[in-house]
């Protein structure tokens, strides 16, 4: 007698379960932590760099705002998405770093996505960093361009990958400062093979606006890139600013060009005003301070002493410990010793560096650094 067949269909989402396990059993699993507003722990994991998400300045300003325009924006930039707020941050951002224009969009996110697609498109050439943020992946997936993903700061394989080109346009993109090592882009080369080969070069500034450069106006700024005609910058107002939202600086007639093909600038609703807001009062702030960003890597350079690693050149410090299971098991040990750490793993790093990611800030006092010393003192010697 044959046993019985079960035909019944798979559920079409069972896939999902299979999934989980095998990035549970990977060690990749991961799982949303929900903060308290009082939370005790000493956060090392953000990207508050300047300290300034809860300055009084700027919480304040962002409070007038909501009072001012309301809780949302209520509709795309070209709609009613724009308000007297936005342009005065656009001015005030673009003037900082140098720029001659620039574009307020929802997100860092976003900014990026906008840009190289619009900037790009069939036909054209988009020269990518291997170790690029998600976001300028994305941007290059949806560009419809040829794109050539070069080694991490390599210049000659990008000025042969421009030398190679048979299309007309080109671009060339990087994070300024990379998000999970913290070092520091060759912009100054890139630049040059840039216009030695008629290319665009497109840097990310997220991790380098209050960092690097004079009173914290970027990398572009600090290697004498800032205002040049064939250099664009894309920076996040959610990092050093302590605020939300993204923008998009150089050119003007890049920022008119965006207004009329930057997909996520047409179609997203605009960031709020409150955001705006906020972002504008930090950055009243770094006009009024410039000495945070020396905070920032002062801090940095105690955080990399403390973990047994050079002093970085940005806010990013990492602790490379190997397998994911390892970096994991440490970032918990520190929480439960009162210290948030960061924790990436694969894919957001290449197999094999699973890494703790400390992230300095302007306002750790001696005694959070004394305490942050004794915490990875104690983990890492387990790890």
């Amino acid at each position: 007698m044959n046993a019985a067949v079960d035909d019944t269909p798979e559920h079409p989402l069972d896939w999902l379960d299979r999934a989980a396990a095998e990035r549970r059993a990977a060690g990749l699993r991961r799982t949303l932590r929900h903060r308290a507003a009082d939370e005790p722990q000493l956060d090392l994991a953000g990207n508050d760099y300047l300290g300034l998400s809860r300055d009084k300045r700027v919480v304040d300003a962002g409070v007038a705002a909501l009072r001012t325009w309301g809780a949302g924006s209520t509709g795309s930039r070209l709609v009613t998405g724009s308000t007297e707020l936005h342009a005065r941050l656009e001015d005030e951002l673009a003037a900082f770093v140098g720029a001659e224009a620039g574009l307020v969009f929802s997100s860092g996110y976003a900014a990026n996505l906008g840009v190289v697609t619009a900037l790009s498109g069939a036909g054209s050439l988009v020269v990518s960093d291997g170790a690029n943020h998600a976001s300028i992946v994305d941007a290059c997936r949806l560009s419809r361009a040829r794109v050539v993903v070069t080694p991490h700061a390599d210049v000659a394989a990008v000025d042969a990958a421009l030398a190679a080109r048979t299309e007309q346009r080109a671009l060339v993109v990087t994070d300024a400062v990379t998000s999970a090592d913290g070092t520091l882009a060759p912009l100054d080369a890139l630049h040059a093979v840039c216009r030695a080969r008629g290319a665009v070069l497109v840097a990310d500034e997220a991790h380098g606006l209050g960092v690097r450069g004079d009173g914290g106006r970027g990398l572009v700024a600090e290697l004498g890139l800032a205002g040049a005609d064939d250099v664009v910058l894309t920076v996040t107002l959610s990092k050093a600013l302590g605020s939300q939202g993204g923008a998009v600086l150089g050119p003007r007639r890049v920022v008119e060009h965006l207004v009329d093909a930057a997909r996520t600038m047409i179609f997203d609703t605009g960031l709020a005003p409150a955001a705006v807001a906020a972002a504008l009062a930090a950055l009243q702030v770094l006009h009024d301070e410039p000495g945070l960003p020396a905070a920032v890597l002062s801090a940095a350079a105690s955080l990399a002493e403390a973990a047994g690693v050079p002093a970085p050149p940005s806010a990013v410090v990492p602790v490379v410990l190997g397998e994911p299971e390892r970096a994991f098991a440490a970032a918990q040990r520190c929480a439960e010793l009162g210290v948030r750490v960061g924790c990436f793993r694969p894919p957001s790093v290449p197999e094999g560096t699973s890494r703790l990611r400390l992230t300095a800030r302007a306002d750790l006092t001696d005694a959070d650094l004394d305490r942050a010393r004794r915490v990875l003192t104690e983990v890492l010697r387990q790890a």
